[in-house]
């Protein structure tokens, strides 16, 4: 990655000339803003991962590396990649993120005396890393995720990932669910486990099988009520649920978001960039004592709660990469 990147902001200049003359053609200097977006994230990781080899050498070649003063610093430098990352790109893209906050949701977030837990649409470019930007700084939480292990080729997710209290799978099944159990034991305060109850990104062919899925399994009702929502698949408790049994003190934020493009090509991509539009995140507050214990009502929980989700982005307009519209969602 180290090489790739000096290697591609060596020859960013005759990049950057090329889209120059790209421009014209396909308008509103497209080629510019991507190519704007890539230098940043590829500049910020090359300097987050030499940063994370410098904590590592400074704390003894890893042995200090979870003091709390060290964990500190990391957390520091991956506040500075998120936000230069996310704030860079909605310039580039001209957006920016609007809040509709319901049931003191944002309140929720900003107290850091308890831990919460966050099930999140996952839909769009980039929606895991502004997710992440706002939890570490807008709201100063310190977020835990699980995250593919192929990532792991990207040194400095590798580094973040495994110096904080992350965790890295292999597939989905158990060992997710293990994963997702195994971060929420222990959620410090100010901490944040920020889970996509969907298991992946949204498209209409996953969102079709996740249906069939449950037909076949015997789950008609389900089925049912994944059928009637346009904008989210179905989603998958076993996570949800070892979270909030690994964490039963935690709070529970849900959140949708509208606005981000949904790129399936090249092609898509500088269609729909710039956005001209905001990127508008809906959150929902459910205190601890709230969340139902049986397992059953858990999952019917959860169902409901996505549906409500699935209405706030269908007021919207779908929200995939449209404008939304003001609509109050009860």
């Amino acid at each position: 990655m180290l090489v790739l990147t000096a290697v591609f902001v060596l020859l960013s200049p005759l990049v950057a000339l090329l889209a120059v003359l790209a421009s014209p053609f396909l308008g509103n200097w497209r080629p510019l803003r991507l190519l704007w977006i890539s230098l940043s994230y590829l500049i910020r990781d090359a300097l987050s991962t030499l940063a994370f080899v410098g904590l590592w050498v400074a704390s003894g070649f890893g042995r200090y590396a979870g003091a709390p003063s060290f964990q500190r610093a990391h957390y520091a430098v991956l506040r500075w990649f998120m936000g230069g990352l996310v704030n860079s790109g909605l310039r580039a893209v001209r957006s920016s993120v609007e809040i509709t906050s319901y049931s003191d949701a944002e309140e929720a977030l900003r107290d850091r005396r308890r831990p919460v837990l966050v099930f999140c649409r996952h839909a769009g470019a980039g929606d895991s890393f502004l997710l992440v930007h706002e939890l570490l700084n807008r709201y100063g939480r310190r977020p835990r995720i699980v995250m593919k292990a192929l990532l792991q080729w990207d040194p400095f997710i590798d580094q973040f990932g495994n110096r904080l209290p992350n965790r890295f799978v292999a597939g989905g099944g158990q060992e997710l669910v293990d994963g997702i159990g195994t971060l929420a034991e222990g959620l410090d305060p100010d901490g944040a486990l920020l889970i996509f109850p969907e298991g992946g990104n949204f498209t209409e062919d996953r969102r079709c099988r996740t249906i069939e899925r449950l037909e076949r399994d015997g789950h008609a009702d389900a089925a049912e009520r994944a059928r009637k929502m346009d904008n989210l698949m179905a989603p998958r408790p076993g996570g949800a649920l070892a979270a909030t049994a690994g964490a039963p003190d935690a709070d529970v934020v849900f959140i949708a978001h509208t606005g981000l493009p949904d790129p399936r090509s090249t092609g898509d991509l500088l269609r729909l960039v710039p956005l001209d539009h905001p990127v508008e995140l809906g959150m929902w507050h459910v205190p601890a004592a709230e969340v139902p214990s049986e397992r059953e009502e858990q999952i019917d929980w959860l169902f409901t709660w996505w549906c409500r989700l699935d209405s706030f982005i269908e007021k919207r307009g779908g929200g995939r990469s449209s404008s939304p519209t003001p609509t109050v969602v009860p």
